[in-house]
């Protein structure tokens, strides 16, 4: 004799789940159980409001600009290693002055386009006027709701970037006891009228000369002193000869170049586009991001 089918309460089958064995649900009941699951599913990746869900905020990168043609090339450089390291982010440049785009352009155009929300990373190594004015302005007169994170020094990745320099331009490693008293290091920076700003520049120096194991200095190529020759004279002065000229530059420029130009030793290049760079930027945008605070927040 032929077993009937199992009895089966079809009002208790949750959509989605297997059926107990033996039991056939009547087709067009399935097909409309199959379609409830499915339904649901995509109606819990909408919000209630049934607005889209936003995307992560926009990077804007916003560089000091230069006369120099390398500083904007390296600086574009820098953004495909950042856009490498977070797909999917939105990643623009702007710039302060001299290079186009200008920051005041690149804003207008993200308003033009919709977006809501932007974090701009200054590609500045310390506090300062561009920093506390000239970025927070620009970002005012824009109806994208911004958030300025912090300059991208002080910062240990600064440091790594700073010591690969000096080690690519032939800062031996391991120096016996005499080389090292006669080795410093003159960590040559642009110079602000700003005292955050040596506050942070000087940080900088005390981190790197713990790395390194000897003095270094912090020097400036305009406004602040003391310049890279004095502080170059001083330490010869103390007895210190062998003084490398570490670049604290994020791109090639004329005041890194002036400033390489006066090493007695050696001199290294520029931060550039060394991968702790890229790691840095997206850093702070992080930390601003979490923030949540805005420079023009509605």
């Amino acid at each position: 004799m032929t077993a009937s089918p199992s009895m089966y309460d079809e009002s208790h089958h949750r959509p989605g789940s297997p059926l107990p064995a033996g039991v056939h649900l009547d087709s067009t009941a399935h097909i409309m159980n199959r379609i409830s699951s499915q339904l649901a599913s995509q109606l819990s990746l909408v919000p209630l409001d049934g607005r889209r869900r936003p995307g992560p905020p926009a990077l804007v990168v916003v560089a000091h600009g230069s006369r120099d043609p390398r500083a904007l090339s390296t600086v574009g450089t820098l953004l495909d290693r950042v856009r490498d390291l977070r797909p999917g982010l939105p990643v623009h440049l702007g710039h302060i002055e001299l290079n186009e785009p200008l920051l005041a352009d690149t804003l207008a155009d993200l308003d033009a386009a919709g977006t809501a929300d932007a974090v701009l990373v200054p590609l500045l190594l310390s506090r300062g006027y561009h920093v506390r004015r000239d970025i927070p302005e620009l970002a005012a007169a824009v109806r994208v709701r911004t958030r300025v994170a912090a300059p991208l020094g002080p910062h240990p990745l600064l440091v790594e970037t700073l010591y690969t320099r000096l080690v690519e331009a032939g800062w031996r490693t391991r120096m016996t006891d005499a080389e090292r008293r006669a080795s410093a290091v003159v960590l040559a920076a642009a110079g602000s009228r700003d005292p955050d700003s040596a506050v942070d520049t000087r940080r900088t120096a005390q981190l790197l000369a713990d790395r390194l194991g000897v003095p270094v200095v912090p020097a400036y190529a305009s406004t602040a002193a003391p310049t890279v020759p004095a502080a170059i004279r001083a330490l010869a002065a103390r007895g210190r000869h062998r003084v490398a000229v570490a670049s604290y530059f994020t791109a090639p420029g004329r005041f890194a170049t002036e400033s390489a130009q006066a090493a007695p030793w050696i001199a290294a290049a520029p931060l550039g586009t060394h991968a702790a760079m890229a790691r840095l930027v997206l850093h702070r945008y992080d930390q601003a991001s979490a923030a949540n605070v805005g420079s023009n927040a509605a």
